[in-house]
């Protein structure tokens, strides 16, 4: 698919651009109106896809729960091993489309990998994700920072006191919620470690109070975020934090979204995932 095409859907889910505007830019794009429900169906998010580990998986135990925060109850989707009495715990923080299958699976994944993994539903004080993910990404706008971050801290503690947790919490965000991590790292000094994929960095003059290692993970074209990278890497390494970087050339913002064929890349995703996994493991021990 052409380059601009993802561009363009990355403007519209980020920027964001009304879905009328979207359309008509792509349209262009395309050449004309015939090839865009094959594009679309390419690019955008097919939730159908969301099951790497099923709902049913007989190794899990998952529930839906809900935990007081400083914005009130905040509901969330938590995932463990059955035969794990104790296991160290990670926060799944969902991209800018809300608490959606994906963001399950992903939980439930970290879940067979050994972890207590819970996902709360950061749209909570709005009434929760809604079906339709642009609506989530408008609701997502609409969020106050402090106090998203503030339920985040509350996750924890959430996780800290719960029956099969360890105590240990890392946490581990995507796109808009990588960016969140990076909040919440500057924020809770008791976080043990955090990921980010491809989460817009800090303000690079916040991340002398970090004390979680980290490890991020950028996307090569992903011109809109990387230009920041630099600043909050030489930030980090002079506040002394421990920290990887990877950049991974040649794929798109969200590679590691399974559920969007087109931006999706196999290859980073399972490097990406992998290192991730084995990073918390380390650090949550």
């Amino acid at each position: 698919m052409d380059q601009k095409i993802i561009d363009l859907y990355d403007e519209y889910t980020h920027a964001p651009l009304p879905r009328r505007v979207f359309l008509e830019r792509l349209v262009v794009l395309a050449g004309g109106a015939a090839a865009i429900p094959a594009i679309l169906a390419s690019i955008e998010p097919n939730y159908a896809r969301a099951a790497v580990v099923g709902e049913d998986d007989s190794r899990l135990a998952a529930e839906k729960v809900s935990f007081q925060g400083a914005t009130g109850d905040v509901s969330g989707y938590i995932a463990r091993p059955k035969l794990i009495d104790k296991a160290p715990a990670v926060i799944v923080i969902h991209e800018n489309r809300g608490l959606n299958a994906y963001v399950e699976d992903v939980t439930r994944r970290l879940a067979t990998e050994g972890f207590v993994a819970f996902a709360p539903d950061l749209l909570s004080p709005l009434g929760g994700t809604p079906q339709d993910a642009d609506k989530a990404r408008d609701m997502i706008a609409q969020l106050d920072a402090d106090k998203t971050v503030n339920n985040l801290v509350g996750a924890m503690s959430y996780l800290m006191a719960y029956r099969y947790s360890s105590g240990k919490v890392g946490a581990v965000g995507f796109c808009w919620g990588g960016g969140m991590m990076n909040r919440l790292a500057i924020k809770a000094s008791d976080l043990k470690a955090g990921v980010a994929f491809y989460g817009p960095p800090p303000d690079p003059a916040l991340v002398g109070t970090i004390k979680a290692p980290l490890m991020l993970h950028y996307a090569g074209l992903d011109q809109r975020l990387n230009a920041a990278v630099p600043a909050y890497d030489e930030a980090l390494t002079k506040a002394k934090v421990e920290h990887q970087v990877f950049m991974y050339d040649g794929v798109n913002h969200a590679f590691h979204n399974d559920t969007s064929a087109e931006r999706y890349n196999k290859e980073a995703a399972d490097l990406a995932w992998t290192r991730s996994v084995a990073f918390l493991k380390a650090k949550l021990a």
